[in-house]
């Protein structure tokens, strides 16, 4: 076993430190610098994005002349390639523009081509992520208790579009002798929580709104609630993220003055 599991506070420092390297990598979420849907430009031409586009029934069909200096899969391109959408992260997209990564996104059957740049300038500005010190008091044990089925909830985006948000079931923990609850998504993939949450500090000296991954929960539905691993939500790095606004339910009514609060420098406003 290693040191870090040995010791809490130096296993969060350690988790931090990764955050801070992932955020801030090469085409992290802060080198996004725009997220173009392609309904808005019917005749194919997005700005300062080489190519021309439009969607099929099948996915995104790209058009490239050989000045748009594209490459896809790694050899430069030049014609018709029919796309879908991109499953592996930005660093890895198959069609480059120089530095730049384009990625083909899907969400409710409207398809976009997201752009990440390295040298965006919230990258060069990135100052670390604000974070208070792990604390034992925010280590609660949980219990997920899954739906009878799938929900969906129409709730709005940062972008001022309301999208449905998949809940798999209820999280339930206590804190102050009170217990709470929020409501989860499931990954399909490896059944892992995930909450869109918010609380008393949220635009204030946090965040409007927050992130938790608790993991996997255990047979019995048994999960640890470790608020110190509250995220900052993409959008809190870039603008072009469509993140969705906690359900309802979901603002917790106490200060949660743990894990990621917002980007150093940041106004108290909570952007």
């Amino acid at each position: 076993m290693s040191d870090d599991e040995n010791d809490p506070q130096a296993a969060w420092h350690a988790w931090h430190e990764h955050r801070v390297a992932i955020v801030s990598a090469p085409y992290g979420p802060l080198a996004l610098i725009g997220t173009h849907w392609l309904a808005d430009y019917p005749e194919g031409r997005i700005p300062a994005v080489p190519g021309r586009w439009r969607t099929t029934g099948a996915g995104v069909a790209l058009t490239a002349a050989p000045g748009d200096s594209l490459q896809l899969d790694g050899e430069p391109f030049t014609g018709d390639a029919e796309l879908a959408a991109d499953e592996g992260p930005p660093s890895r997209s198959r069609l480059t523009a120089g530095d730049m990564r384009l990625v083909v996104i899907r969400r409710e059957g409207e398809w976009a081509v997201r752009v990440f740049d390295p040298g965006s300038e919230a990258r060069r500005a990135f100052g670390g992520i604000e974070a208070t010190p792990y604390d034992p008091a925010f280590v609660l044990p949980g219990r997920f208790t899954p739906y009878g089925e799938q929900r969906t909830v129409q709730v709005d985006n940062v972008d001022g579009q309301a999208r449905g948000l998949g809940l798999g079931g209820e999280l339930a923990f206590r804190f102050g002798g009170v217990e709470h609850t929020l409501q989860v998504a499931v990954d399909e993939d490896d059944g892992s929580l995930w909450a869109v949450f918010g609380d008393a500090t949220g635009g204030r000296s946090s965040y409007r709104f927050r992130f938790l991954k608790p993991g996997v929960p255990g047979e019995d539905g048994s999960v640890t609630v470790d608020l110190n691993r509250s995220l900052l939500p993409p959008c809190a790095f870039a603008d072009h993220f469509i993140c969705p606004f906690p359900p309802p339910g979901n603002t917790l009514p106490f200060e949660v003055a743990a894990g990621e609060r917002r980007l150093k420098g940041a106004l108290a406003t909570g952007i």
